[in-house]
């Protein structure tokens, strides 16, 4: 592919906790110059480094030498010189006097050029911070700008700096204890358009900050629906009576994309690419945001910003979107995702009164998942479990491994069985439509399937009950569904969880919720290949009609879902992560070809998701028509597949 990280809307940041010495500013000059050559390396559009990062953080007192803050200034005009025709953008923090009052700043360098100058405005000066005996807040501020080396520069707390290439990317500065009140000034910055906001800090360590610190600027990214890099000062500086660790962070939207580690010497460099595309598609869909009122006046100075060349993109991608990642996520997540599911299912059978709920089970995941979603829900309640009625129908493909599992599955939660065998009601029905048995077409499938679904509304009318849907998120996405057959129930539990995650629920409950048989029988559950059964199996009796094989691998499927739905990013981008996380797994041929195939389905199947059942949502993705996803059903297609036939011929 042609398409650099550029064009796919990345932009790449560092943040850098430097080796230093106090009050020794050619030493600590010299160190961020290796930083730099460091950053530039990995093809970084913007470095920030710590708060007063030229002098150290920890002067005290030697800030009222005016050697010190001379040498400071000095260095700011090298660090430009050494800049010019480099890429790389550059923010440190050093002291500044303004009209006779010393203020600590954040400078943007860019191209030889100094741009603009940001002064701290709220000074920590309680229990181990005096910043008020050094330093003025911004606003003391008189003036907005300062002559250097003929230059004019602009100063205040009113900057924002607009790449020239790059209108999405909008950088706001702020400094530490900025961050830390109750309405920082990222915040109105946010508003104003600033997708990327800049912390230049020195955040002494104490037992408990690095977690509180992490979940602070997470918070910060997640609430201003920016990128937010965060860049704190090491071991380096004084510990006469402080420790600094160097925790820098990167973070966008509310997920920590980098971090460095903490109390080590010598140069940390954190590197992450933000997706400036994704935080703007966020904000236009976010009409809360939107409507944020800020009436302040803001400066716009334009900076140079590299281009990104293509390559491998420097932040997290999950192959599983809908799964955590951490092992340790595991059991907190299972948990809350099958509270979501039975609290759901609880309040349905509250509401409607009734006793009993009808569950078609095949021995197949999403049967299974909904099984043991709805007997969660009848043990809150204190019903008796003979209440859920499940139902196996084998049919024309039903194999004796999965019919056997559902049979044992049911016997072992002590829920009530029936066996109604199709076969001889299908086969009437071919009779009446006349239509050849041996003809294993689209006809021969849906009626089975439909006849299931008869069943089990008419034994769900016999016992005064619910039937249970047992679809899940990602057959709806694909289509992959019988219209008015498994697409139809009384509630849907399953609508939420997408297919990576109903394996992961029936998995984990194997591990940890069960033991003994029903271990067994939920582990073998979750080896069957995925398959609707509607065709003869094979001749060893083994399931002939695979899923996967027909609309491609739900892996694949519910990363394009993913991707899709909740990012809105075009096919291109889709294709070229798909690549990167997939690489040795899918070819880039086949990954093309099943997002081709995703595309084609998911417009042409909206029509059955525009008449859902009821059913909760689960996780940030879900095709409600009454919820989430509105979709015309006629909706054309071309500009998508046009998007794809690029990728091929650049492939080709």
């Amino acid at each position: 592919m042609n398409m650099t990280l550029s064009d796919l809307g990345y932009c790449r940041i560092g943040v850098a906790s430097p080796e230093l010495r106090v009050a020794d500013i050619a030493f600590n000059c010299e160190q961020l110059r290796r930083v730099i050559a460091r950053a530039e390396a990995v093809q970084c559009n913007l470095l920030l480094f710590p708060e007063l990062c030229i002098t150290g953080y920890t002067c005290a007192d030697l800030f009222f030498q005016p050697l010190l803050i001379e040498q400071a200034r000095q260095v700011l005009f090298e660090l430009a010189d050494f800049l010019n025709g480099h890429p790389v953008s550059v923010v440190v923090g050093a002291p500044v006097i303004l009209e006779g009052r010393l203020f600590n700043c954040g400078i943007m360098i860019a191209n030889g050029r100094i741009l603009g100058i940001v002064p701290k405005t709220f000074l920590p000066n309680t229990q181990e911070f005096y910043e008020e005996r050094w330093f003025s807040s911004a606003r003391d501020l008189r003036v907005n700008t300062v002559e250097w080396r003929g230059e004019t520069i602009p100063v205040g707390c009113d900057l924002l700096f607009r790449a020239q290439n790059r209108p999405d990317c909008l950088v706001g500065i702020e400094i530490c204890e900025d961050a830390w009140v109750a309405s920082p000034p990222s915040g109105r910055m946010a508003v104003r358009g600033a997708t990327v906001l800049l912390n230049l800090s020195a955040s002494p360590e104490i037992l408990g900050k690095e977690v509180y610190r992490r979940d602070l600027v997470r918070a910060q990214s997640a609430r201003c629906l920016a990128a937010y890099a965060y860049a704190s000062a090491g071991p380096g500086e004084s510990s006469t009576d402080l420790v600094f660790s160097g925790h820098s962070l990167i973070a966008e939207n509310g997920v920590v994309l980098a971090e460095t580690e903490r109390f080590q010497f010598d140069s940390q460099l954190g590197v992450a690419d933000v997706d400036l595309q994704r935080l703007v598609n966020e904000r236009l869909k976010n009409n809360s945001f939107a409507a944020t009122d800020d009436d302040s006046t803001w400066r716009v100075i334009p900076f140079p910003l590299a281009e990104l060349s293509s390559g491998p993109v420097r932040r997290p991608v999950p192959a599983t979107p809908f799964v955590p990642m951490a092992d340790t996520e595991r059991s907190c997540r299972c948990q809350e995702i099958f509270a979501l599911q039975t609290t759901a299912l609880v309040k349905r059978l509250r509401h409607t009164g009734v006793n009993h709920a009808v569950i078609g089970i095949s021995g197949g995941l999403d049967s299974t998942l909904a099984l043991l979603v709805t007997v969660k829900a009848y043990d809150r309640l204190g019903l008796d479990r003979k209440g859920i009625v499940t139902v196996t129908m084998p049919g024309f493909g039903t194999t004796v491994r999965t019919r056997g599992n559902a049979e044992k599955l049911a016997e072992l939660l002590g829920v009530t069985l029936r066996i109604i065998s199709i076969d001889a009601a299908v086969r009437g029905h071919f009779a009446d439509i006349k239509h050849d048995e041996k003809c294993h077409d689209i006809t021969y499938e849906n009626a089975q399937a439909r006849e299931r679904t008869q069943i089990l509304m008419d034994v769900a009318n016999q016992v005064g009950g619910l039937v249970i849907g047992t679809g899940d998120l990602s057959e709806l996405a694909l289509g992959w569904c019988t219209y008015n057959a498994d697409h139809m129930s009384m509630y849907g539990v399953n609508a939420g969880v997408p297919k990576t995650l109903v394996r992961y629920l029936v998995a984990w409950c194997a591990e940890v919720e069960f033991t003994g048989e029903a271990t067994v029988v939920l582990n073998d559950i979750c080896a069957t290949p995925v398959s609707p059964e509607l065709l003869p199996p094979a001749e060893n009796g083994e399931i002939r009609q695979v899923t996967e094989d027909h609309v491609g691998p739900y892996l694949l499927h519910d990363f394009f879902l993913y991707h899709m739905v909740r990012l809105q990013f075009a096919p291109a981008k889709i294709y070229f992560l798909a690549c990167q996380v997939f690489a040795g797994q899918f070819a880039p041929t086949e990954i093309l070809r099943w997002l081709n195939i995703f595309y084609r389905r998911f417009f042409s199947q909206q029509f059955k998701r525009s008449c859902l059942p009821d059913g909760p949502k689960v996780g940030s993705v879900a095709l409600s028509p009454r919820g989430d996803w509105r979709m015309p059903s006629d909706a054309c297609v071309d500009l998508w597949l046009r998007d794809l036939e690029r990728l091929e011929t650049r492939n080709a």
